[in-house]
């Protein structure tokens, strides 16, 4: 599954570097870790990134990150079959979520939205702020770009 992506700009990037573009050009965090993977793993990008968007910005409840939570969903795309609706098909993506959260607590101190953030979402006209503030920039691409890292260090170790 590694390998360079076309961008918008029709220039080959890696998947990360795709991942941040998807993002600084408006997709939401949960969307663009999803739709990076989505085709390789057999989802359309539009169905990915429908099927992510309720996860940004913490789900709107301050909880988790939506760059993990979209990181979690390639898990289960990527690990489990058909057999993924039973207790023993789904065991598959328990190592990989545990670790995967692990590094992403790591990297970032948090796994919500607000920890990663530093700022609730929740709270009137704080998005804004947060926005002037750049902090999507600066707080919220680089989560962007880990979860995909991680998610290719964790599904394709070399």
């Amino acid at each position: 599954m590694r390998g360079a992506l076309a961008g918008a700009t029709g220039v080959e990037m890696d998947r990360a570097e795709r991942a941040v573009e998807l993002f600084s050009r408006g997709h939401a965090c949960s969307q663009a870790v999803l739709v990076v993977w989505s085709v390789d793993l057999g989802l359309d990008e539009t169905t990915a990134a429908r099927l992510a968007a309720p996860f940004a910005g913490g789900m709107q409840l301050g909880s988790l990150c939506g760059a993990l939570t979209g990181a979690l969903m390639v898990i289960g795309l990527a690990r489990c079959s058909a057999s993924c609706a039973s207790r023993e098909g789904r065991a598959v993506t328990i190592e990989p979520t545990l670790e995967l959260s692990k590094r992403f607590e790591e990297r970032f101190g948090s796994l919500t939205c607000p920890g990663v953030l530093g700022r609730d979402l929740r709270e009137a006209g704080v998005r804004q702020r947060a926005r002037e503030d750049g902090l999507f920039a600066s707080r919220c691409a680089p989560a962007v770009r880990a979860a995909t890292l991680m998610l290719e260090d964790l599904l394709e170790p070399d």
